[in-house]
């Protein structure tokens, strides 16, 4: 890769790395701090999720615990809200931001969020994208193969797709998990405020590896122009 294009990754790296260790650090001590500030009411995360389901007219979706720390998910295809430990049965203002947020995913599939809609239907073209695409890069750079390094450049297009998809739908999860929260009025306005920080934190980490993949997928770019441009 010439010079000045290495430069230009290099400049727009560091701040995308900075970002990225911020957000984890960001979204581990938020959840931390609300984790240990227990509601007025003390709604669980499993009610809160329930809240949320029941606010909306969505019904047959499940709220199950689940193993781990911040391995909270919604599963369309059982139907079911996973919540952690510290989430499940736990009556704190950050249980019920996150509970809120995976209700939220769920009531995306209900209402058929277009989204949502697109990002299930590339979920089998990502996942064969991110098992191949590496491949195909490595061996189009090492046999100086310009097809095949750019195969691997639309493989690794579809993983930075798919992360541009997501972020869309993670913030409208959110802003549909404050809605409901204040519909319900499942938190006081300033545990509000709480639960608002927690999800906020962690919406930066998407932004953060979206950052990261488009960066990627520019630096393999400009290796393929690089390549081509010492051909002529």
């Amino acid at each position: 890769m010439p010079f000045y294009y290495e430069k230009i990754y290099w400049i727009l790296l560091i701040p995308v790395l900075i970002l990225s260790i911020y957000a984890q650090i960001k979204v581990s001590s938020t959840f931390k701090r609300y984790s240990q500030a227990f509601n007025r009411r003390r709604i669980t995360g499993e009610q809160a999720a329930n809240e949320v389901l029941r606010a909306n007219g969505v019904t047959g979706v499940r709220v199950r615990p689940c193993g781990g720390r911040l391995t909270d998910h919604y599963d369309p295809r059982d139907n079911t809200i996973y919540l952690s430990e510290p989430v499940y049965q736990a009556g704190t203002v950050a249980a019920v931001g996150v509970a809120a947020h995976e209700a939220g995913h769920a009531v995306q599939y209900a209402v058929g969020y277009g989204p949502v809609r697109i990002r299930s239907a590339i979920i089998p073209a990502t996942q064969f994208g991110s098992k191949f695409a590496f491949i195909a890069l490595l061996l189009g750079l090492f046999l100086y193969s310009q097809p095949l390094f750019a195969v691997g450049i639309v493989l690794f297009a579809l993983t930075a797709a798919f992360q541009l998809v997501t972020l869309p739908v993670e913030l409208d999860a959110s802003a549909r998990a404050l809605g409901a929260i204040d519909g319900a009025f499942l938190l006081e306005p300033d545990e509000r405020k709480g639960a608002k920080k927690v999800l906020t934190a962690a919406a930066l980490t998407y932004v953060a590896a979206l950052l990261m993949s488009l960066l990627q997928l520019l630096r393999y770019v400009m290796i393929f122009a690089g390549r081509n441009n010492r051909r002529r």
